[in-house]
């Protein structure tokens, strides 16, 4: 049983495809509640178990909420995706340097983009301990590690997803809980694809180790691995799926 809190949009939508088609059932929260439901309701359609509820990452009632549905529908957890973040037009445009950020910008990107990633792990780690463990995954970024001149609250708060992920693992990966991050590169989500000039995205592959930038599907294969047996001996990490752009 997975939970997957950002799960309508983009990576959302395609790591709630592939861990249904994976086989586990999925409660897909998001802030959009009916792309949330309609991503269930494609689950569903073709033969798989999954419900659509609206989560506000930044809200911990709202995030205990959804942890409350997917153990009142399903019993019980055995991984969390936390995905949401706002990368809305307006936030990005505030989020610029550390001299002229406004701090109610930065307060808010915080908010969102790692509080709420602490949100989702203080709610599930118990419900997967209850499971006797299980698997947190974060979406990171490769911000985190680039050094960019803007975006500096985006960049620390996924650098901090890093440190959460080595708390959890050292705190509770004796108790078979494992916490690990993805961290993305470029990648091309419809509302990417629609809004992107050809050339800015050119420019990015120019960049690249690759002949091609992300697809959604990229970030959930990686997803994925690290909720499956396959990567029970993976802990603490933020692995970058970038197709090359930053190495370390």
């Amino acid at each position: 049983m997975v939970v997957v809190a950002g799960g309508a949009g983009g990576i959302g939508t395609a790591t709630s495809l592939r861990m249904a088609d994976e086989g586990a059932s999925v409660v897909v929260g998001d802030l959009n509640a009916d792309a949330a439901r309609d991503v269930a309701a494609r689950i569903n359609a073709n033969g798989g178990h999954a419900v659509g509820v609206p989560v506000d990452i930044s809200d911990e009632e709202s995030v205990s909420a959804l942890v409350r549905t997917a153990l009142t529908e399903f019993g019980g957890i055995d991984a969390l995706h936390a995905n949401a973040a706002d990368l809305s037009p307006a936030t990005l445009a505030g989020d610029t340097d550390v001299v002229s950020i406004d701090m109610d910008t930065f307060d808010h990107v915080l908010s969102v983009n790692l509080r709420g990633h602490v949100l989702c792990t203080r709610h599930a780690v118990p419900a997967l301990l209850e499971r006797g463990g299980g698997a947190l995954v974060y979406t990171a970024s490769d911000a985190a590690f680039v050094g960019e001149p803007q975006r500096v609250g985006y960049a620390i708060a996924k650098a901090g997803i890093g440190a959460l992920v080595r708390h959890v693992a050292s705190r509770w990966g004796k108790d078979r809980i494992r916490a690990n991050a993805v961290a993305p590169g470029v990648v091309v989500t419809p509302t990417i694809a629609e809004t992107s000039a050809d050339h800015g995205l050119g420019r990015y592959l120019a960049h690249a180790r690759s002949w091609r930038l992300g697809e959604p599907a990229d970030i959930a294969a990686m997803v994925a691995h690290l909720m499956s047996d396959d990567g029970q001996w993976i802990n603490g990490q933020v692995i970058s799926v970038n197709g090359g752009m930053v190495l370390r």
